[in-house]
């Protein structure tokens, strides 16, 4: 019989962008890709992980009942709330992290994912609720591989100075953190207008509010969908690696 788990893992999938640099008439988590919608590839990775408990949709305004829809259709089971989107990325993952309130304990790992990045490997997502687990965060990372230069603020296209590689993580989602921690750093960030505008994710805005974030494991497979070389480069990773990671 298998062990019951104290703590539970729920996923928020966060779908509320409208992708107007797709250049496409719906947003991109909705394009089909060989019959199939990206967001569905993206929730197809959390329900065949054993690990996770639940999913949380957070979708644009509009497309909720499309959502449920798909999820009925593909069999997304794990599926069990769909909620609102905000204005911004900021303000939806908020809306999701509320709406758990009273569903979910304050010691169970919420782990947070973009709605198109569709191509999650599961030895990933499984470091990142160990780390989460361990530590209380985990935020997906891989090395930098590239050099990186500062602008010379005197001549805007010189430089003189760079920061050395080996000091920089490229970090992205899955992330995880403990929903009790998670929910009050949304309040304290919301009330107190910190971390939230702008570029900012749950990641920088925990800095933000001083948190010490944990890496784990991260691969150069887990792309977001952002231009429509993105969907070619989806559809390549598909068509060729089938086998190997759709399972």
């Amino acid at each position: 019989m298998d062990q019951v788990k104290s703590i539970k893992n729920v996923a928020i999938v966060v779908a509320g962008g409208s992708g107007t640099r797709m250049g496409q008439d719906i947003p991109k988590q909705f394009i089909n890709v060989f019959d199939k919608p990206v967001l569905i590839y993206t929730l197809e990775s959390f329900q065949r992980h054993s690990d996770i408990d639940a999913i949380e949709v957070v979708c644009i305004e509009g497309w909720e009942t499309m959502v449920e829809a798909y999820a009925k259709q593909f069999n997304i089971d794990k599926l069990k709330w769909i909620v609102r989107g905000g204005s911004s990325v900021q303000e939806s993952i908020r809306n999701g992290v509320e709406h758990l309130v009273d569903k979910i304990s304050e010691k169970d790992n919420v782990i947070i994912h973009d709605g198109i990045r569709p191509l999650i490997d599961a030895d990933v997502l499984t470091d990142v609720i160990a780390v989460c687990n361990k530590y209380g965060n985990a935020v997906t990372s891989l090395p930098y591989n590239e050099q990186i230069f500062v602008i010379n603020q005197e001549n805007t296209s010189t430089t003189k100075q760079y920061v050395p590689r080996e000091q920089l993580r490229r970090v992205s989602t899955p992330q995880a953190y403990r929903y009790g921690k998670l929910r009050a750093a949304y309040r304290k960030a919301f009330d107190e207008h910190i971390g939230i505008y702008g570029s900012s994710y749950t990641n920088t805005m925990m800095v933000d509010l001083g948190e010490t974030l944990h890496f784990a494991k991260g691969s150069d497979k887990n792309i977001k969908l952002t231009t429509k070389g993105d969907l070619e480069l989806f559809k390549a990773y598909i068509t060729a690696d089938e086998d190997t990671w759709l399972k």
